[in-house]
């Protein structure tokens, strides 16, 4: 019997319907140490599982990252919930992951986003209700453990941005047992200072030491607090329901005091630069103000009396000079106008007589002749007109054969449309009117 041959393909698409089959292979938790954790630019999260013994690849594509509530790194324990299946075109079986929760911290977690969805339901993460944080801060609040590194880092950096700021520590307990109820109370305390900006906080650690931050009572006291409230837990990756219910959320407690606190030395130059800015513009207000005064003190120089004086004095003065220049032209013109006319006057008897006689002899030429010329151009002019109207005469045209008919009432009748069978119709020619009656009327398309 001949030995059959399968190809990787079909091997490995058997084996993937073995874990198929299996019931518990479809849904399974399991517990280990995440290695080689690679975050895929398409959305996939590629990672190795790993105990003291052994190591399963896993997976979490894109579409089931919405559950995943914290940034996975190498070292992290965890419990990732899903189905393991074989890819068939490497021939290895993986675990698919739709969930993934730090091992230990599992239960916190759930009650995370619990109370999460419980207090925004309420409203204690409304974005309009935060307070905006006061853009300079002369006294800041700060409730957190007095001998931790973060109440360190916080003073140092409000004490380097602000010298002349004032602090006011409410020394508060951050971990273990009533710790939420001292964070609440101390936010209750400094609120009632009138102070301008609080900044609640600690520095990081696990979800189990930032739990205190994550209580409703410290979220309800943070919600009631009149003074803008500054949360600063942690890390820049933990997250808080203290987080989500103060007015800004720092990354780090050195970040919240970054901005909390204004930077005096900013501020002193932004002031220097306003000084500069205000000299300047007042110094250029100074001068125009001058040169507009000079403008005015020339106007009214111009405008005063006595210089309105001067000038109509001058204005008098010259006037009168030319007065007495234009007198004495006058009458330079009229002596000598008079010259003239005067030799005119000698001379004119006799020049007028020459003109007149020559004008007569003008006159005599011009009339001789000009009767009989006028009265041949009239002859000439009837014979013209006579002809006309013979040619427009009524009986001559009856003489040349035409005829002009009327009806009884003498109206000429000029269209078979004037008259009807059984009219009376008087016909001129040119030696006579024929009267006669219509019998037969035709008419004729007029071309």
């Amino acid at each position: 019997m001949k030995e059959r041959v399968y190809s990787v393909e079909q091997v490995n698409s058997y084996i993937r319907n073995m874990f198929s089959a299996d019931y518990l292979l479809r849904r399974i938790s399991v517990s280990g140490e995440i290695s080689n954790c690679k975050y895929h630019s398409s959305g996939h999260i590629y990672f190795t599982l790993k105990d003291e013994r052994s190591a399963l690849s896993c997976v979490m594509f894109a579409g089931d990252r919405k559950g995943l509530g914290f940034s996975m790194k190498d070292g992290d324990r965890v419990v990732v919930t899903g189905s393991v299946d074989t890819y068939i075109r490497d021939g290895r079986y993986q675990l698919y992951a739709k969930k993934i929760m730090l091992q230990g911290a599992g239960v916190l977690y759930e009650r995370f986003l619990a109370l999460k969805a419980e207090l925004e339901k309420k409203g204690l993460f409304d974005p309009a209700r935060k307070k905006p944080i006061p853009g300079y801060v002369r006294q800041l609040g700060i409730v957190t453990a007095p001998t931790g590194a973060a109440v360190q880092d916080i003073r140092n950096i409000s004490l380097r941005r602000n010298p002349y700021i004032q602090l006011f520590l409410y020394p508060a307990q951050v971990q273990g047992e009533g710790a939420a109820h001292s964070i609440a109370t101390g936010i209750q305390v400094l609120d009632q200072l009138g102070l301008d900006c609080i900044i609640v906080g600690r520095g990081g650690g696990s979800i189990e030491d930032l739990w205190a931050f994550n209580e409703e009572e410290v979220a309800w006291a943070i919600y009631n607090c009149r003074t803008p409230v500054i949360s600063a837990v942690g890390h820049e990756t933990d997250t808080t329901i203290a987080d989500f219910a103060a007015d800004l959320r720092a990354p780090t407690p050195s970040a919240g005091a970054e901005l909390a606190v204004a930077d005096v030395a900013g501020v002193l130059r932004r002031l220097e630069q306003y000084r500069q800015r205000l000299t300047a513009d007042m110094k250029e207000k100074i001068r125009g103000g001058r040169e507009h005064t000079s403008q005015i003190s020339a106007r009214l120089r111009l405008v005063s009396p006595a210089h309105q004086i001067r000038e109509k004095r001058q204005r008098l003065a010259d006037l009168e000079d030319s007065l007495q220049s234009g007198e004495r032209r006058i009458l330079e013109d009229r002596k000598e106008r008079l010259r003239r006319t005067a030799e005119q006057l000698r001379a004119q008897p006799e020049r007028i007589i020459r003109e007149k006689k020559q004008t007569l002899r003008i006159y005599q030429e011009k009339m001789r002749g000009r009767p009989e010329r006028l009265l041949e151009r009239s002859r000439h002019r009837l014979q013209i007109l006579a002809e006309r109207m013979e040619g427009l005469s009524p009986v001559r045209k009856l003489s040349q054969g035409y005829s002009y008919t009327s009806d009884k009432n003498g109206k000429n009748i000029s269209s078979v449309a004037r008259v009807k069978p059984g009219d009376m119709l008087h016909v001129t020619v040119r030696d006579g009117v024929i009267h006669g009656t219509v019998t037969e009327i035709e008419k004729k398309k007029v071309i």
